[in-house]
Order: structure tokens, then C-alpha cells, then sequence
């Protein structure tokens, strides 16, 4: 029988705020899990923004390939992804939580059929809401939203469990996508107890942060991620009462990260390692080692393939990502001496413009179209604080990434378009970006929900 396959991804945690990596957050669970495990330190989110990202997740392609090229698009339904793979090998697909790959209508009703991209079996999701204590989710084919009790991922760690429960009794294999909304924003949209965990004189800022950052928002960031370490604990506990562990690949990993005051920046979008690179763990205790920690290049695009190839499944031509499941059985295999980072538009005045870069075992290298713009030695200045671009002693390094980088624009028939111009390809001409519709009555219901409730909680 084929393993079943169950994916949990965050939203916005970067790689160094797990416990067993950089930064000081209460992590047991998933320090457990890594173990058991084999994690990733180089899992590169190659374009770190929601939508983007989970498209990528998805379908095993680049940006400018399955054509989401910012937030709130719609992902095409003439595209090939690991639900529709998976369905074809005889398994039941299902996915609980934010979606955000359906319109710029953040509160839509997405019906069954193809805009659910294959994930048939049980739906239990929305396409777009960070309001964790007036939270809901559409069921299958009920247009009717419902409305969770209490911070929101316990409430989809039940509906994940209850799932899993249900799945066990049959002989079919499964595969679940859970997707949490923290730790992205609002930050402290979390319950008290973990709050109460990180009071702010005990925040150590990362070395490369501004010495002005709100201490308090990166209390809830670690608040919020503890929290997710109690629902993913859960869930291992579930999995492994119902038998199904030594069957079941687990992966726990994340969309992209967030800058944090690193950098002097916030939120995503940016080639810096706070905002690309992501927890990725793997657990498989049939096949994969625990305890492995590796250093092997690793990015979205590849989870599909990856998967796939763990499944002994058939991986669609059009993939532009790397299965690498002979790296997690410890097989040779040719691996990978970059992946392709990128972020196609400027979606306001207070972004950077468009940029294109790679990110190798040692180097970090972006650029804008007109000049380069940052080069890190990511062994010797993990902080990425010496920007080295241009420095004469490392031009010849500079020019080998600059080569390399081209190689992968020329691959993935990647002109460097203006914002402009991309969004006249894959935004109706719109060059302000995609606005979210915040105006219909879920999101209505919600923030009224919000003022009268948010004190209590």
C-alpha cells in the first residue's frame, strides 16, 4: 500500500524561530519530530508571498509558470497538482484551512470542482482570513460558513484528527494539506497562556535586527508558534494512536517567512534569509533517517515532485521542480547547486522593485534588472550583515552567480519584465496589484464578530 501523505505548513514561519534552530521559542513538539525526522536548514521559499508560494507548493512550478504572480489570484485550473497526481494513483485528498490561491474576494465560497485543484475528498477550508478568534471555514459543498469557537488552529487540529480518524477505517491511502494562519499577523491574535510565555524583557533580538523592533510583536510571533507546536503535537499523538506513523509521511513546514525587524525590514517579499528560508522537516520511519540534518538545497517547487517520488507516483512533465526523494531514502542522487529566488512585482511604492536572484550552500546573490543589489556569504556572516556586492575581493564569485542566475532566467524563459508589464500578462492590466475585496458580508460578520469579542480573548 502507498504511504499516506500529511502536509502541515504555516504561514510566515521563518527556518531560525524553531527552538532547534536559531532563536529561543518553546518548541517541544516539533523538536521531538526532528529527531525522529530529517530536517532541512537550506528550504528555500523561491517566491516568499502567500499566494505564490502555496501555488508553488501545489503544482511544483515557478512563478511565472503556474502564473500567480502575487496575492490574491486565482490559480488556474488547467494546471496539474499533487491533488489531481495523487487521485489518479487511487488516493482520497483533503485540505483544512487558509487556501488563499482562489480570486481577490478573500471571503469567497470556493465550490467543489476545480478551483479545489483536486482536493475532492473533504474541503474544510477558506481562501483568505487572519482573524484567529472570529475565524470560519466553508465544508464541502455547504455555501454556508461556519464559525469556530476560540483561537482558530485548534479548532483545525480537531477537524485535521477528526479526518485522520475517519481516513484509518479505510483501506484507501490519503493524503491531508493543513494549512495554519499563524504566525503570520495579527500577532498577538493569540490565547493568554502563550502570550504570558514571552513577556518582552525576555526577547533576545537576532543580531541583525534594529534595536528599535517592537519586542511585543515578536512575542506574539513566538506565542502564536508555540501555540502551533501544542496543535502539531496533537496531531503526532493522533497519528500514532491510530497506528499509521511507520505509513504516513509527515511534513512540517512553512510558505515563506518573515522579516521581523531583521534587516531593518518587516514581512516577506525580500531575498534575505528571514524572509526565504523555511522550517522543512520530513518524517517517514519506514524509509527516511531520523535525526538527519542536512544542508542540501531544498525549495517549494520541489515538494510536489518530491512527494510524488516518496509515492511512487508519476510526476507531470511540466514540472519545473526537482524530485529529490532519493536525498530523504539516502540514495545517491544528483542534487541541486542553486534554486531560483524571486519576487516579479512591486506591488506599492514602499516595496523594493522586481528582483531575481539565487541562493547556493554558501551564497545569497539578488539583483534588481538595472544592477546588483545584495550578496551574502551565508556561512561566514550567517546575520547576512556584510552585503559584499561589488567588493573587488569577491567579483569573481559575483560573476559566477551572476552567470548562474542567468542560466536559471534563460530555463525558466524569464524575461525580468517591469511590474507593469507582468501585471499586464497576468492581472488584467492592472498595475496596482490584485485588492482584495474587503466589503462582503463574511468579512462584514467577522469584523463585527471582532469588535465585540476581541477584549475577552
Amino acid at each position: 500500500m502507498k504511504p499516506n501523505i500529511i502536509f502541515i505548513f504555516a504561514d510566515q514561519l521563518r527556518q531560525s524561530s524553531l527552538n532547534h534552530q536559531v532563536e529561543n521559542v518553546h518548541t517541544p513538539n516539533l523538536d521531538k519530530f526532528a529527531t525522529e525526522s530529517t530536517t532541512l536548514t537550506r528550504a528555500i521559499s523561491n517566491t516568499p508571498v502567500c499566494g505564490p508560494a502555496r501555488a508553488s507548493i501545489l503544482t511544483g512550478l515557478h512563478t511565472l509558470s503556474h502564473q500567480v504572480v502575487n496575492n490574491d489570484l486565482q490559480l488556474r485550473t488547467n494546471v496539474t497538482t499533487i491533488a489531481h497526481s495523487l487521485n489518479s494513483k487511487g488516493y482520497n485528498c483533503g485540505y483544512i484551512g487558509k487556501w488563499h490561491l482562489d480570486t481577490n474576494d478573500r471571503g469567497v465560497f470556493i465550490p467543489p470542482g476545480p478551483r479545489r485543484q483536486g482536493f475532492d475528498d473533504y474541503f474544510a477550508g477558506y481562501n483568505c482570513n487572519h482573524q484567529y478568534f472570529q475565524s470560519y471555514y466553508y465544508e464541502d459543498d455547504n455555501e454556508t460558513a461556519i464559525w469556530n469557537e476560540g483561537y482558530e488552529p485548534f479548532a483545525q487540529t480537531n477537524l485535521a484528527k477528526n479526518y485522520i480518524k475517519k481516513k484509518t477505517k479505510q483501506k484507501k491511502p490519503f493524503c491531508l494539506f493543513l494549512s495554519f494562519g499563524p504566525p503570520h499577523c495579527p500577532y498577538k491574535e493569540v490565547p493568554q497562556k502563550y502570550l504570558d510565555m514571552y513577556p518582552e524583557e525576555s526577547i533576545t533580538l537576532k543580531d541583525n535586527a534594529t534595536k528599535h523592533a517592537d519586542k511585543s510583536i515578536i512575542a506574539g510571533y513566538y506565542a502564536h508558534i508555540t501555540a502551533l507546536d501544542e496543535c502539531f503535537g496533537e496531531i503526532i499523538t493522533s497519528i500514532n494512536e491510530r497506528g499509521i506513523r511507520n505509513d504516513t509521511i509527515i511534513v512540517f513546514t512553512s510558505d515563506h517567512g518573515d522579516m521581523l525587524f531583521s534587516q531593518n525590514r518587516g514581512w516577506k517579499c525580500k531575498p534575505w534569509n528571514e524572509s526565504v528560508n523555511i522550517p522543512f522537516i520530513i518524517s517517514w520511519p519506514e524509509k527516511i533517517k531520523s535525526g538527519i540534518r542536512t544542508k542540501e538545497l531544498f525549495s517549494l517547487v520541489d515538494v510536489m515532485p518530491t512527494l510524488l517520488g516518496l509515492a511512487k507516483c508519476e510526476i507531470p512533465k511540466e514540472v519545473q521542480g526537482k524530485d529529490l526523494s532519493k536525498l530523504f531514502l539516502g540514495e545517491d542522487c544528483e542534487l541541486q547547486d542553486s534554486v531560483f529566488i524571486n519576487y516579479p512585482l512591486s506591488p506599492d511604492k514602499f516595496s523594493f522593485k522586481e528582483w531575481r536572484g539565487i541562493i547556493t550552500k554558501q551564497y545569497t546573490y539578488a539583483r534588481f534588472k538595472d544592477k546588483p543589489w545584495v550578496l551574502y556569504d551565508d556561512i561566514n556572516d550567517a546575520n547576512q550583515l556584510d552585503n559584499l556586492v561589488d567588493n573587488k575581493k569577491y567579483i569573481k564569485i559575483q560573476e559566477k552567480l551572476e552567470k548562474k542566475l542567468n542560466k536559471w532566467l534563460v530555463t525558466l524563459n524569464d524575461s525580468f519584465d517591469t511590474t507593469k508589464q507582468v501585471c499586464e500578462k497576468y492581472m488584467k492590466g492592472s498595475i496596482k496589484g490584485a485588492i482584495p475585496f474587503y466589503d462582503n458580508d463574511i468579512i462584514k460578520k467577522g469584523k463585527e464578530i471582532r469588535r465585540k469579542n476581541y477584549k475577552k480573548n
